[in-house]
């Protein structure tokens, strides 16, 4: 069977990512954080000194809110070799829901976004030995309008924040806000950068730094952007208003998407790329301290507009006022049309698990089903694509686990797919959901159980060594014994259908157990359906 092409690096290894860049430098190495990656989405690094990285990891077992968790902090710490520890987990800045640091206040106070049922906002936590003890909610006019899994930084010297997030005036996802700090615990409501920065495309993750005066952040739609590259903007004038047209920084962009940037030095940078990930990102620096290359020559967008020719005349235009509307000289009135510009929808992505130890399973196949045919699908998958070409469902499969078919309705675009998988290990059970039968008798019925049906006899197939029971089972209504020869019988019309496939008869025994094991209350209907069932149980 084909198998998905795995293109993820393992994390703690030592990768080395040569790229040429348009400057004529040589090719410089770039290197994955060894010990600080994981198979996980790793985002949102900040520096905060004392050799210590602060991040977001996104659904690993270990978060607050385990497997499904948007995002919990993590740290990992520099030595003196220039190696990042293993990441280590800090769940007293954590929360169930979805948390990214936003960076130091001051020497002693750490800022924290929290996105949960109990704290909803920003936080501070002050600094006790290795310890960040919680201090308090900081007031932020109007942050709990922003939508989306929020990004940003608080900028040095602690009184500006800048952060992407959905709002009603954004353009089209994401996009730039900048909040200034206007008291000991208050900051003035999110101000939209504008739309030098913002594009109806998706902006994230902005750094500024005020000595510079340059503002980093993330892209998919500024000009030059091949998925989401990090850009660079320059305040023109103080006033964090009037920005520079924004440059691609060449010197980290790669065919994956670079997003959240942190510097350590003024020559060391930590990044997050999808390159050579398996579609989540990790954390890079380069292996050896580099030379920033920074853009130059920032200009205003007038500017570069109007720049023609030394040979022509330049003539600056301040504003047209028509005299009379074109309409009343004869000539239609033109009117300005709006036109959708259509932005990328990302690949699909998907974090498939064991559903029992929590470990993330790499080697899959997945299987797309049109009508009644299912094919193997091998490259990047669009959530659009699939629905316009007609496929109703995807089927995750792996070497020894049952598989588990999700319809295309119930997936996600633009965020990772939980998939859980269950072990085919002794004594693990899985439910025929879709098997049914007419009612009161052994006849199986419907086209949707046939199908199904096949999808196991394939699995048992591909699993020859294993030893299954079939169990079949009733609600409570009715005479107990009958119910127990009718769970039997169900039982055996699987076992028959599966023998029919070529499944070994002595592979497939038999048991049932009328209305004995419920697993739901048969005071209702709604229960009593989950009962009436048919089992599949690994014996060896």
């Amino acid at each position: 069977m084909n198998k998905f092409k795995s293109f993820y690096v393992k994390a703690g290894s030592l990768v080395l990512l040569a790229f040429s860049f348009s400057s004529g430098l040589s090719a410089q190495a770039i290197r994955s954080l060894s010990g600080a990656n994981s198979p996980q989405d790793d985002q949102n690094p900040v520096w905060i000194g004392n050799n210590t990285l602060l991040f977001t990891r996104a659904f690993h077992p270990d978060n607050k809110g385990g497997i499904t968790d948007p995002g919990d902090i993590w740290m990992s710490k520099k030595d003196e070799n220039g190696e990042w520890s293993e990441a280590i987990h800090r769940p007293d800045l954590s929360t169930p829901g979805y948390d990214f640091p936003l960076g130091l206040e001051d020497l002693l106070t750490l800022l924290v976004y929290h996105r949960d049922t109990e704290r909803n906002g920003v936080y501070q936590y002050s600094k006790f030995g290795t310890d960040w003890n919680f201090l308090r909610k900081v007031n932020v006019e109007g942050i709990s309008e922003m939508e989306g899994n929020l990004t940003g930084r608080v900028s040095k010297g602690g009184t500006l924040i800048f952060i992407s997030g959905k709002r009603a005036d954004s353009r089209g996802n994401e996009d730039i806000y900048l909040i200034q700090k206007v008291g000991t615990i208050d900051w003035s409501k999110p101000v939209h950068l504008g739309n030098v920065i913002n594009t109806p495309g998706q902006e994230i993750s902005p750094f500024y730094n005020p000595d510079s005066k340059l503002l980093y952040f993330s892209s998919n739609m500024q000009e030059g952007a091949q998925g989401k590259d990090i850009f660079i903007s320059k305040s023109l004038d103080g006033s964090l208003s009037n920005w520079s047209q924004p440059k691609r920084w060449e010197q980290i962009s790669s065919p994956g998407s670079e997003a959240s940037i942190t510097f350590i030095s003024d020559d060391e940078i930590v990044w997050t790329s999808t390159q050579n990930s398996d579609g989540f990102a990790d954390l890079l620096t380069f292996q050896n301290p580099e030379k920033l290359i920074i853009p130059e020559n920032f200009e205003s967008p007038s500017a570069i507009v109007l720049n023609q020719t030394e040979a022509e005349e330049k003539v600056e235009i301040q504003e047209i006022v028509p005299i009379y509307p074109s309409s009343s000289v004869g000539f239609p009135e033109v009117k300005v049309q709006e036109k959708s510009v259509p932005v990328d929808e990302p690949n699909l992505s998907w974090l498939v698990i064991d559903e029992n130890s929590k470990s993330r399973i790499l080697d899959y196949s997945l299987f797309s089903k049109k009508g009644a045919e299912w094919g193997i699908e091998n490259g990047p998958l669009k959530l659009n694509e699939l629905k316009k070409s007609g496929v109703t469902e995807l089927r995750f499969q792996a070497a020894k686990y049952f598989p588990v078919a999700i319809p295309v309705d119930r997936i996600l675009s633009g965020e990772p797919n939980v998939i859980l998988l269950r072990k085919a290990a002794p004594g693990s059970t899985f439910t025929l959901e879709k098997v049914a039968f007419k009612r009161g008798t052994a006849e199986l019925e419907g086209v949707e159980t046939l199908e199904f049906l096949n999808e196991i006899a394939e699995f048992l197939i591909e699993n020859p060594d294993l030893t299954i029971r079939i169990s079949g089972h009733t609600d409570n209504a009715g005479d107990p014994g009958l119910n127990k020869a009718l769970s039997l019988e169900r039982a055996a019309a699987v076992r028959d259908y599966l023998v029919e496939k070529g499944i070994e008869f002595e592979k497939l025994r038999i048991a049932g157990w009328g209305g004995t094991r419920p697993v739901a209350s048969n005071a209702t209907e709604a229960g009593r359906a989950k009962n009436r069932r048919v089992e599949l149980t690994v014996e060896n």
